[in-house]
Order: structure tokens, then sequence, then C-alpha cells
């Protein structure tokens, strides 16, 4: 019998960080062990947990360093640290992304670093692929300029759905179509505060219309700013909460 899916908020701060806090990172638990973007502060989080994290797989929603930066560090400890006799991870980056990667390796350390550490993978929107035992469909959802994905996780009984960072979209409402929890973000203060017409970010009360156009179960707030606060009976994601799916 599969364990019960759940999802560990590793971190979900915004761009900036929370005080205290990592930046995005939830880990899905169930058959398998998938890590939903690798920001900042997520790596040493998972190794107060154990020396170094065994997880079947990383997948990345886009390429701003909230979302990735953790992987830097991750290439290190898995090649010359305590990560080195354990089975490489599966690191999944959206289309192109493999060029992306070599050309940030240039910059971080070299230009193999990436796939030297780890089973790098591209995905397709659209196109699910499994990681022992749970499926994963990327979604591609409008984040300003910058090619960008939300996740459908599922163990074919229960279903996760994670926003990434998205303007509002009909894309994000088919997202979280029916998901039994749906993790979405609520950056803004206001509906388009501090946006151009190019919008990257919703305010809650966006992130409340798709989740009730989409007919999800639950919906969890988060990359919430700290200083903003939330309407009562909204649920708000902190680091360390661990959500059953």
């Amino acid at each position: 019998m599969l364990s019960r899916m759940k999802v560990i908020v590793v971190g979900c701060s915004p761009a900036w960080p929370n005080p205290g806090g990592a930046q995005s990172g939830y880990l899905v638990e169930g058959s398998g062990r998938i890590l939903l973007d690798c920001g900042p502060g997520v790596l040493p989080r998972l190794r107060e947990q154990e020396a170094w994290p065994q997880v079947d797989a990383i997948v990345i929603s886009h390429f701003h360093l909230d979302h990735w930066g953790d992987v830097v560090p991750w290439c290190w400890g898995s090649q010359y640290g305590p990560g080195r006799t354990l089975p490489r991870a599966q690191l999944w980056v959206p289309p192109a992304g493999s060029g992306e990667l070599g050309s940030f390796g240039k910059h971080f350390g070299s230009e193999g670093m990436f796939k030297q550490a780890f089973e790098l993978h591209e995905y397709r929107g659209g196109e699910p692929f499994a990681i022992n035992g749970l499926s994963v469909t990327p979604m591609r959802v409008p984040h300003y300029d910058i090619e960008t994905y939300g996740f459908r996780v599922t163990d074919g009984e229960r279903t996760l759905a994670y926003s990434g960072d998205s303007a509002p979209s009909g894309a994000l409402v088919e997202l979280a179509r029916d998901a039994d929890l749906f993790l979405c973000e609520a950056t803004l203060a206001e509906v388009g505060a501090g946006e151009t017409a190019l919008r990257g970010h919703l305010a809650a009360e966006e992130a409340i219309d798709a989740f009730e156009q989409s007919g999800a179960k639950r919906l969890v707030i988060i990359h919430r700013p700290h200083e903003l606060g939330l309407d009562e009976g909204l649920e708000r994601a902190a680091d360390g909460d661990v959500f059953d799916v």
C-alpha cells in the first residue's frame, strides 16, 4: 500500500527572504520524494533532517534565483561533500534548461557541473513524467517574460497543484483543476501593485479567484511577504508546515 502523499514546506519566502525564512522549496513525499524548487536556504533546512538530502528528483519551475539558487551548493556537496557516495538525484528543468545551466555553470563553477552532479532532464509543458511512482505534469503559467511552469503531482489517488510564480490566467485555473491541495502564491499587497502591464504575480484575491474557479478542494497561500496580512479564514504556509494531500 502506498504511503499517503504529503508536502513539507521547506521554504516559502518570496523573492526576498522573510525573517529567518528559506525561499521556495516544497518536498513532496509518497512513493517517492520530489523537491519542487530549491531556492536559497532550502538545502541547509533539509540538512537539519539528514546528513545529505536523499530525494529522487528536484524539479525547477523557472530560473529566477529564489526558485533554484541552492541547486548550486547542492552540486558541490553531491560531488565533493557528504552526498558524494549517494546516488545522483534527477534534476528536471524547463525546455532548453540544460543549455541555461551550462551558461550558468561558466559563471558559478564549470560548464559541466550540473550534469556531473545530477541526472539532468528537460520536461515539456503538458507532458507528464514519472518519478518513483509519482507523476508530475508541468503546465506553463505567465510570469513576466521568463518561461515558467507550475506543477501537478499525483500518486493516482490524490493531486497536488503548485503554482510556481504566476500572473492571473486561465492556465493557472487549469493547473489547479479539481486538485486536493493547491499551493498558490500571493505575493502582492493588492491587484497589480508595483507591477507594469507585464504581470508576474498574484494578489490574495486573485489566488482565491483561481482557486474557486478551479474546483480545487483546499487552498494554501505561499510566497507571501511577512509584512502582508491575510484575511481570516485563509490558510497561509509557514516554513516547516506539513500538509496531507
